[in-house]
């Protein structure tokens, strides 16, 4: 039990890890927007910027999904490993 909980915080440590880098890139973007839009100097200019900022955003926001569905898999397939029989069944 001790070696399974170990395994499984592991997991849960590798994702936070993850999570904590996506988190930086994220304040990096807007960041950058902020410093970009406060040397544009036209309307159009601010509007390209932020379109771009946006662009990338979303990008981000479907990488997210791929991330959480690829560790929800990992973490599913450790679980399953760890388990003496598999899944119990509720019969005795």
């Amino acid at each position: 039990m001790l070696g399974m909980q170990k395994k499984l915080l592991e997991a849960c440590d590798q994702a936070s890890r993850a999570w904590l880098d996506r988190l930086k890139s994220e304040m990096d973007l807007w960041t950058e927007l902020a410093t970009k839009l406060s040397s544009t100097r036209s309307l159009p200019d601010a509007l390209g910027t932020y379109q771009q900022c946006v662009t990338q955003r979303m990008q981000m926001a479907a990488e997210d999904g791929r991330r959480m569905s690829d560790e929800y898999q990992r973490f599913l397939q450790k679980f399953t490993r760890l388990l003496p029989n598999g899944w119990p069944t509720g019969r005795t």
